[in-house]
């Protein structure tokens, strides 16, 4: 094969990235360092969990929304919108008093495919003064002894039914949303209600 002439070289330039491929990598990059160091707050480059789907979601992917919205934005992506028990990405709308029975259908994953849990995204705010929120004790792998952390909003019994559903290497990991702040407790991590 020869050499380009001279005047193609001008022509040959390496694509720009566009501002939504710098925000969805972006939020990638933090959720990822999220669910590396459970329970430690990360930054999205937008507020909510519509930044996180854009981030995971392709055409590929299998979606339950309990919002509209985040619904028809997932459809935007090409991915199949299914109900919970099918769904690889779940976000979900929990309002503290939620009955949550319903969340028992999630994907935990098999003995063999244990990465066929689900990955849910939850609303929710993350405490930052004293007596702000449930207080959680945090432990495993990503977590130098213990962390502790507190968040509010969620349905009673919510990381109690967490509890009956993650047992590693089975169970869903889960992301905790406040605005542009996030937070990743994957199924390894270990919770205590204090």
């Amino acid at each position: 094969m020869g050499a380009l002439p001279p005047s193609s070289h001008a022509l040959i330039t390496a694509p720009l990235r566009g501002a939504e491929e710098i925000r969805d990598n972006t939020a990638f990059e933090a959720i990822l360092w999220a669910l590396s160091r459970p329970g430690e707050i990360r930054h999205l480059p937008e507020p909510g969990p519509r930044t996180i789907l854009l981030a995971l979601v392709d055409r590929e992917c299998r979606v339950h929304a309990d919002d509209a919205v985040i619904g028809d934005l997932a459809a935007w992506t090409g991915a199949t919108l299914t109900p919970l028990a099918d769904a690889d990405h779940v976000f979900l709308s929990l309002e503290p008093g939620a009955d949550i029975a319903r969340l028992g259908a999630l994907k935990v994953g098999s003995a063999l495919y244990p990465d066929d849990g689900a990955t849910v995204v939850v609303e929710a705010r993350l405490g930052r003064a004293e007596g702000d929120g449930q207080r959680l004790s945090l432990s495993g792998p990503g977590i130098e002894t213990t962390r502790e952390i507190a968040v509010a909003g969620l349905p009673a019994g919510f990381f109690a039914l967490r509890d009956r559903l993650c047992r590693y290497p089975l169970g869903f990991d889960l992301f905790i949303v406040d605005g542009s702040d996030v937070i990743g407790l994957p199924r390894s991590t270990r919770i205590e209600v204090l």
